[in-house]
């Protein structure tokens, strides 16, 4: 090694050095033969191979079975102030660069990509929400939060809070509670409210962030909205699982005669019903709380049609267990849409599910397909927008499948 250490160290097995050696952050309990010295759940370790030889350092979880998350490979790093925030600065350089005029809401952190692991943070406007999956980053937050406000502020971008949205199952498989609710930043006043605006593709939405699904709105479909709105003119359009509206916002926006937008959540319609007046689209649209899986059903009794459906559903899969399951879901929703268009019609699919990797879900709209008896035609193939960065060695980064089709 370059430079003493003072950490303990975890000797990790061969098959852990090189699981290491592809780039991926993660080392499993598997891996670990040992550890030497004293540490505890979310301290910094030495992950060193059988031989003694220096692998990299990162984060200790003693309850999950990802034990050790690494930060670093450098043997000269010091995981001081000035580290943390040359890496804040690093990931926010990033996104002015990918998003150009766009950061007024964007993902400001996307965990191991950004070499933050278990981290996510949005900005939505003024107002930063985050999210803490892992105990590493927990116990440091007291450092790299203030960090992002500092590093935010210091290049002209107003902040006004910082939200943390902890209320995920998850965090107690790192040994973390539950909760949500406002970080105290020093001489920064806790906003009165948890709702603001921003302004995404031209369009304004209210943003829950107390509330809403994950950090209140999901910002990996900005440009595949766009894709949408450019082929929506003149069309009716059906835009299934909703949520706060944003798909069919944008088709509303790009021109479509009529939307119809669905979602099982009565909160999410009213939210969505509030963006469509705020925005002046209401005229051109309806809104209905329904199953999309019954619903489908239903109007391809009824016989209606619709010239452009989307599917944007919420992920059907959170583990390799349950692929199978998820597999058949996203074939019956798929079928039933395919079925319900007419010939030349268009459609929009997605899957924001990690375990339902691009080949299989492709194969899963092969199949759909010929059962409805039609062929795609296809006209896009996008995955998340860029400050979601895909690292190819972490394949967990590599989640979201939208494709845009004609059917014929």
């Amino acid at each position: 090694m370059k430079t003493e250490r003072n950490y303990p160290k975890a000797t990790i097995t061969k098959k852990g050095e090189n699981w290491v050696g592809t780039g991926h952050p993660w080392i499993y309990d598997a891996e670990v033969k040992g550890i030497e010295g004293e540490y505890e759940n979310g301290s910094l370790v030495d992950a060193v191979s059988e031989k003694g030889k220096y692998i990299g350092t990162g984060f200790i979880s003693t309850e999950s079975k990802i034990r050790i998350r690494l930060i670093s490979k450098n043997a000269n790093d010091k995981f001081d102030r000035e580290f943390w925030k040359r890496r804040v600065k690093y990931a926010w350089d990033y996104r002015k660069t990918v998003m150009g005029d766009d950061i007024g809401c964007c993902r400001v952190i996307f965990g191991e990509a950004d070499q933050f692991p278990g981290l996510t943070v949005d900005k939505f406007s003024d107002i930063l929400v985050t999210q803490c999956l892992s105990v590493g980053i927990e116990k440091i937050k007291d450092v790299i939060f203030p960090l992002l406000y500092e590093v935010l502020t210091e290049d002209g971008q107003k902040i006004s809070g910082i939200y943390e949205r902890n209320d995920v199952a998850i965090r107690k498989l790192e040994g973390m509670e539950e909760n949500k609710g406002w970080y105290p930043l020093e001489g920064v006043p806790v906003p009165e409210s948890t709702e603001t605006e921003i302004i995404e593709n031209g369009i304004r939405y209210s943003v829950d962030f107390e509330n809403g699904q994950k950090t209140g709105f999901f910002l990996d479909q900005k440009y595949n909205r766009l894709a949408v709105a450019k082929i929506a003119k003149d069309k009716r359009v059906l835009d299934c699982f909703t949520h706060t509206g944003s798909f069919a916002l944008n088709a509303a926006k790009g021109g479509a005669h009529h939307v119809c937008a669905v979602d099982i959540s009565e909160s999410a319609i009213q939210m969505a019903k509030k963006n469509a007046e705020n925005n002046g689209l209401d005229d051109r649209m309806t809104f209905k709380v329904a199953d999309v899986f019954d619903l489908l059903t239903e109007l391809d009794n009824k016989k209606e049609k619709y010239d452009f459906i989307i599917l944007d559903p919420p992920a059907f899969t959170k583990s390799r267990k349950t692929v199978d399951n998820a597999f058949k879901g996203y074939k019956d929703i798929n079928l039933r849409a395919m079925k319900l268009l007419p010939r030349g019609g268009y459609f929009a699919t997605a899957s924001c599910s990690h375990f339902m990797p691009d080949e299989l879900f492709v194969k899963m709209l092969h199949s759909a397909a010929k059962d409805a008896s039609v062929e795609l035609r296809q006209i896009e193939a996008r995955q998340q927008s860029p400050d979601h960065p895909i690292l190819w060695n972490v394949p967990e980064t590599d989640y979201l499948k939208f494709y845009i089709f004609q059917v014929i």
